[in-house]
């Protein structure tokens, strides 16, 4: 039986947010809830299908893979009930914030640092064969000056109230759920708590990459106010190469070719990313004719048989003939016959003569 489609599942547009899917996903999963609907065996499928679709979709490098190759390409994703499990209980969370004011759990309250995004150009062949290459980004770290245990809230991170049976738990508004707060005269970081600066990173570059793929380092993302560190997510551009065009794992280009050889057929020489391909060129061959070198393209990123390059010849017209070749093809011309040397031209001519006879 085949799966449904996650943003169908959830009931959202394929261009859906974050904050679109989680709200949607919260929605129906408090609806079908197991715990909700004990002996309804489609309800707790229900909510296993729920939980797989988000798991998906809210992971960036999962739905862009998912988005690329549907369900085939997310098939070893979703790892089973744990992964759907984490983001139940994510949710939930915040719905217990929702009501309360702040966390759910007790202890320290902690935020996860801010992803960062980075656009790094890289050249055709670098795309195709893959390379490392070091970039440097700039980023927030925490300030090593003075850190002082936070006096409101007592090194905890959250305050509680207490409202008659309830005790309500919300964020130390005073040192935002850290447990502690910046020396405000701090000359490092002029009592913010983090210094801006620039990281370098090496990033490897998978062979069969493209314009638009994404690349995600975890962990190298912003300092976390307790929590880890976020991601830092690299979008591939790749600069315009100066033959080839790529489509996919198929590589095209054009080669000129001279109009005698097109005539009279012999063979030509062509590029190929690693070094040179010769071409046949039989006789008569005319102008937009595409020949295919097999397996001479791209590997695809995720596996499977390599491309192909593609060269569209372009019959040249001589230009700026001497008067020694003029005659030449003068002498040539009148060899020539329209119905054995240029049957498209023969055959426009008598389609023209049928149409004057009209007029």
């Amino acid at each position: 039986m085949s799966k449904k489609d996650y943003y169908d599942v959830l009931g959202v547009t394929k261009g859906a947010s974050k904050d679109e899917l989680k709200k949607a996903y919260r929605k129906l999963a408090m609806k079908f809830h197991p715990d909700r609907n004990p002996d309804d065996e489609q309800a707790s499928e229900k909510f296993k299908e729920l939980s797989e679709a988000y798991e998906i979709l809210s992971d960036d490098q999962k739905r862009q893979t998912y988005d690329n190759f549907g369900h085939e390409g997310v098939n070893s994703s979703f790892s089973s009930s744990q992964g759907a499990a984490d983001a139940f209980s994510d949710i939930f969370g915040d719905i217990f914030s929702d009501i309360f004011g702040g966390g759910s759990g007790g202890g320290r309250g902690s935020s996860r640092g801010a992803d960062l995004s980075y656009n790094l150009e890289i050249s055709l062949e670098d795309a195709v064969f893959g390379k490392s290459l070091n970039i440097e980004i700039p980023s927030k770290e925490r300030c090593s000056g003075l850190w002082n245990r936070c006096s409101y809230c007592g090194g905890s991170g959250v305050i509680r109230q207490q409202q008659g049976f309830f005790s309500m738990q919300q964020t130390c508004p005073q040192c935002r759920g850290e447990g502690e707060s910046h020396d405000s005269n701090c000359s490092k970081c002029n009592g913010s708590g983090y210094l801006n600066k620039n990281k370098k990173l090496s990033v490897k570059i998978p062979a069969g990459v493209d314009e638009g793929d994404r690349i995600r380092l975890s962990g190298e993302g912003e300092s976390g106010r307790g929590g880890s560190r976020g991601d830092l997510y690299i979008s591939i551009n790749v600069r315009k190469h100066e033959i080839f065009e790529r489509d996919g794992k198929h590589l095209y280009c054009e080669v000129p070719l001279d109009f005698v050889d097109a005539a009279l057929g012999g063979s030509i020489e062509v590029p190929t990313l690693v070094s040179k391909a010769k071409i046949k060129i039989p006789t008569g061959t005319q102008s937009h004719k595409i020949f295919r070198l097999n397996g001479k393209g791209i590997k695809p990123l995720r596996g499977g048989k390599v491309g192909d390059i593609l060269v569209r010849v372009i019959v040249e017209v001589p230009v700026n003939l001497n008067t020694n070749q003029k005659d030449l093809l003068n002498k040539f011309k009148e060899n020539m016959s329209h119905t054995d040397n240029s049957p498209l031209m023969s055959s426009w001519l008598n389609s023209a003569k049928d149409f004057f006879k009209k007029l």
